[in-house]
């Protein structure tokens, strides 16, 4: 006997729901395959995490922030003594962490400067030709307090004969604030007690807060839900800009430069440590980290590369 209309309209309604299925699974597996291809692809992409930052868009766009106008005394408290923070200087040498200076035989270009700002556990002793050996401000994170107190005669016992010599620390509050009263505060200030020649300061509360909304202000990205960590470089660059008229950086590479092809030779994250971590894989696995606070060091340079234009700012070893 023959299927009745009613079935055989049935099967049809059947067949073309199981055809727009296979469609449906057809469109969502040939998804899924071009996503993986691509992550597959762009494993080794140097494009920031971040969508493109506004330093990167016309100056009008921007809302400027002068960060002269930042300078005064206010913005630093003195750990010992009525002292304040008063360094100028018109020129200023930079010097970075970076293996880029080594073989540059900047040291004496960097000694002849006005004043000399380095950052954290930066050594001179054995990189004079390369680095210099004067320092005048060193700008040192609360997580490097205490490799700089292991080697006092080279971090704390070096005065400018220049200039007067100061070291700023930055941190948390709750780490090395004068209410804190921690282990980190207390260590600091026994330091400063001990090395008179030292002008010891640590940044207010207020001030760190102006270092997280100027981040935000020029990148788009606010700080703490972005879950980045501000680098000492920002906090030397920005402290840099306030102090001098005219700032050298030097061993500071382009934002551009770990995504170059073919690929940069490798080079240690810091000179001071040839089997440290090398450098472009610390500033890309720090730019693309998902998972907890990382520093954005190629974001921070895309910035760099903006305030070069507004404060004097040069790089060299290598120049851009």
């Amino acid at each position: 006997m023959g299927q009745t209309p009613q079935i055989q309209v049935c099967q049809a309604c059947s067949q073309g729901q199981q055809s727009q299925k296979m469609v449906i699974f057809g469109a969502i597996f040939l998804l899924m395959t071009l996503l993986i291809l691509y992550s597959s692809n762009s494993g080794n992409d140097i494009s920031p995490l971040y969508s493109p930052f506004r330093a990167s868009m016309p100056h009008h766009a921007i809302k400027v922030t002068d960060l002269k106008k930042w300078a005064g005394k206010e913005g630093y408290v003195a750990v010992y003594g009525n002292k304040n923070m008063t360094l100028h200087c018109h020129h200023c040498a930079l010097v970075t962490s970076s293996s880029h200076v080594l073989g540059s035989g900047a040291g004496p270009d960097i000694d002849h400067t006005q004043c000399v700002i380095r950052m954290n556990d930066a050594p001179t002793t054995g990189f004079e030709r390369d680095v210099g050996n004067r320092t005048t401000l060193r700008v040192v994170a609360h997580s490097s307090v205490f490799r700089v107190v292991r080697r006092p005669t080279e971090f704390l016992n070096h005065t400018d004969h220049k200039a007067n010599s100061a070291v700023i620390f930055w941190g948390p509050p709750t780490k090395i604030g004068r209410e804190a009263k921690g282990t980190l505060y207390r260590l600091i200030q026994r330091v400063s007690m001990t090395y008179s020649n030292l002008s010891s300061f640590t940044i207010t509360p207020s001030k760190m807060h102006k270092f997280d909304t100027l981040f935000q202000k020029e990148t788009g990205r606010d700080r703490a839900k972005s879950q980045s960590w501000l680098s000492t470089g920002w906090f030397t660059m920005v402290i840099a800009i306030e102090m001098c008229d005219n700032i050298k950086v030097y061993g500071m590479v382009p934002p551009s430069h770990c995504g170059k092809k073919p690929q940069p030779k490798k080079m240690p994250y810091h000179y001071y440590k040839p089997r440290g971590p090398e450098e472009c894989v610390t500033y890309l696995q720090n730019e693309k980290g998902r998972k907890g606070p990382h520093h954005r060091f190629i974001t921070e340079k895309q910035v760099f590369a903006h305030w070069a234009k507004q404060y004097n700012i040069s790089f060299t070893h290598p120049t851009w």
